[in-house]
């Protein structure tokens, strides 16, 4: 099978186009056909090791010391179940299922094998397949924070970059829940922010939100970008900031505002939860969300996608397609 692999950090080019072994499912696992992957932040921040100082050390422990673990990134797919291990009971042979398989990836390629109680559910029945993809990490993230923000109705929510994979479903998610979202974003996405149900949208480049005497009962900082003293200053007595980005130094500062005020500061990964999986499918099949999709690439042009999102300006998700030969065999 081919699939795209990674033995060295550094640029877009360090990611190869090979033919691999295609893996075959052990007893509890169910081998799904990828028609589609993403390009997110984080896969280019583990391709690269870009990370704060404060995270080189625990990150060269989790992602690799001297290369990458974990050879082919990825961390979110949509797909076709090709076959199932005899003791798999969920799913069968033919089932359009999307899924995250975790923080070290493994979707750039024509094949994966997931275990069956992994983070793996049907698709949502009104997307395609490019559009699911971009759920099961992006999606599930927003989703993750905004609960840990204990959102109710009439809350005041500020979503900074809300342009972008996360921001974007985290606006939507946000509004689901009942809150007056504010999304923060650059001007040439104002509009967009505004379509997707924010009632206020605020250009960054022209206004900074912490100065303009308004207070959050919840931030989130998608992008990791947000000043923590600004926004600090910007939550209500009681408000919570949500840091999706938080490294060790952010956390540490996250601890002690948490102990020394009456406002909590919240950070961390999203664990993986077939429960909230389902409930996204929901949500967009009532039609309450939906994917914002900036580009697509194929899987040859994967270093193209990459350079694009290192420029940290895409609009929501960078989705990669794949092509598998009359859509029956390899």
């Amino acid at each position: 099978m081919k699939a795209i692999v990674c033995t060295r950090y550094g640029p877009p080019e360090v990611l190869q186009l090979k033919e691999i072994e295609k893996p075959t499912p052990k007893e509890n696992e169910v081998l799904i056909k990828v028609w589609a992957t993403t390009v997110t932040s984080g896969d280019a921040r583990t391709r690269s090791f870009t990370v704060p100082l404060s995270f080189w050390l625990p990150a060269r422990i989790a992602l690799g010391i001297r290369r990458p673990k974990q050879t082919i990134l990825g961390s979110e797919l949509a797909g076709e179940i090709e076959s199932v291990g005899k003791d798999v009971k969920r799913f069968k042979k033919g089932d359009q299922v999307f899924a995250y398989p975790g923080h070290l990836g493994g979707a750039y390629g024509e094949y994966l094998c997931m275990r069956e109680d992994a983070c793996v559910a049907l698709m949502p029945g009104n997307l395609t397949f490019d559009e699911a993809a971009t759920l099961p990490f992006v999606g599930y993230t927003a989703l993750y924070f905004l609960r840990k923000g204990r959102i109710s109705s009439g809350q005041k929510v500020l979503i900074y970059g809300a342009s972008g994979s996360v921001g974007t479903y985290a606006v939507q998610l946000a509004k689901c829940l009942g809150a007056e979202v504010t999304g923060v974003c650059s001007n040439a996405n104002l509009d967009l922010v505004k379509s997707l149900g924010a009632d206020r949208a605020i250009d960054y480049t022209k206004e900074d939100f912490t100065k303009n005497g308004e207070a959050y009962d919840v931030i989130l900082d998608a992008v990791g970008k947000s000043s923590f003293s600004g926004c600090m200053r910007s939550l209500t007595e009681e408000g919570i900031y949500l840091h999706a980005v938080a490294t060790p130094a952010i956390g540490v500062r996250m601890r002690w505002a948490s102990m020394t005020t009456s406002k909590k500061v919240m950070g961390g990964l999203a664990a993986p939860e077939t429960a909230n999986l389902v409930y996204l499918k929901e949500l967009v099949e009532a039609g309450k969300i939906k994917p914002v999709i900036d580009r697509r690439y194929p899987l040859e042009r994967i270093v193209e996608a990459h350079r694009y999102v290192d420029q940290g300006h895409k609009k929501g998700n960078v989705v990669i397609t794949l092509e598998h030969d009359a859509r029956t065999g390899d």
